[in-house]
């Protein structure tokens, strides 16, 4: 069988038996010497194109919007996607008075593209350093897809008062991949394959993602967007392609059962039941199942990447749980 036809054969197994592949505008400012300026967090003032140093120097871009003594909600975007994913519910909520920040993960976007670090120990000691930065309180964390995962890791080893409340939207947790203990996970040869893809040809494994299971386009009768879709791969190409590589073990093989069954904070846990990506049995149903305080939203016939297809919707919902005692 040649490499051509086994990518072909592993993605179409992919698709068709609904497994796992995460995939939970600016462009850097210049100096005069075409080094990227560094703007230093504040609380007071507006931010754009800000930076923070993680604790082994990494730069990672973040958007910070709104008032700050206003509640803080953080968005956690998907592989290999950045903080623009979160458009949508960035502006809604920064609407509402909230102040919304939404970060580019290591590796992803506008942050630095680093070789090492491309693990969700790392991810999380991160999101410590923005939170420390910006030295946010009672926040609520919004994670979709990967980034569920990396709320999850991080909560459970935040500092006491940072945070509030979370919101996991077709989020990896408990661990993706089939193994003792997870048989209805997806085989680590799907992975295998999304590795071989992306080394093959990952703008074309990019743009099969998203006109495909990402949003739901493969189905019949479905409504495709167009800028969706080139806005997916835009975002996926803007970032590594050895963090993006890398990721895909993180996302994949990390098992969150530990972190899941620490957090005692109030979780809403969003999940369609369409998800071919993070297929919803293997996923949101046992989440809930671990999680001591876990509410179940599921959305019928919803795709992976709902937050966009169907935004009002679940804006309304967020909001809806954010106000909830």
């Amino acid at each position: 069988m040649s490499g051509s036809d086994s990518f072909h054969m592993t993605r179409r197994s992919a698709i068709a038996g609904g497994a796992g592949l995460l995939i939970a505008a600016s462009t850097p400012c210049l100096t005069a010497s075409g080094l990227r300026a560094e703007t230093s967090p504040s609380n007071t003032g507006p931010q754009t194109m800000t930076y923070i140093s993680a604790d082994d120097g990494t730069q990672i871009f973040y958007r910070d919007w709104g008032p700050r003594d206003a509640q803080p909600i953080v968005f956690h975007h998907g592989w290999p996607l950045t903080a623009d994913e979160w458009d949508a519910q960035m502006l809604y909520f920064l609407d509402k008075g909230f102040r919304v920040i939404a970060f580019d993960r290591r590796g992803h976007g506008r942050s630095d593209q680093t070789e090492t670090g491309n693990e969700m120990d790392t991810y999380a000691a991160d999101v410590i350093a923005l939170a420390d930065a910006l030295d946010l309180k009672a926040a609520v964390h919004v994670g979709h897809s990967t980034g569920g995962g990396e709320v999850v890791h991080y909560v459970a080893r935040a500092k006491p008062g940072r945070v509030s409340k979370l919101v996991l939207i077709g989020a990896v947790p408990p661990v993706m991949v089939k193994k003792d203990g997870n048989p209805d996970g997806t085989p680590l040869e799907v992975f295998d394959g999304f590795r071989e893809a992306l080394l093959a040809n990952r703008p074309q494994f990019y743009l099969d993602v998203a006109s495909g299971p990402f949003y739901g386009f493969n189905r019949p009768g479905a409504e495709v967007s167009e800028g969706l879709i080139r806005n997916w791969w835009r975002q996926g190409m803007q970032g590594s392609a050895k963090a993006h590589y890398d990721c895909i073990k993180a996302f994949s093989e990390t098992d969150f059962t530990e972190d899941l069954k620490a957090i005692q904070l109030p979780t809403l846990v969003m999940h369609g039941s369409d998800d071919q990506v993070v297929p919803f049995k293997a996923s949101a149903a046992r989440t809930v199942e671990i999680m001591p305080n876990a509410t179940l939203n599921v959305y019928e016939g919803a795709s992976h990447g709902m937050a966009a297809t169907m935004a009002g919707k679940i804006n309304e919902d967020i909001l809806g749980f954010l106000k909830s005692s």
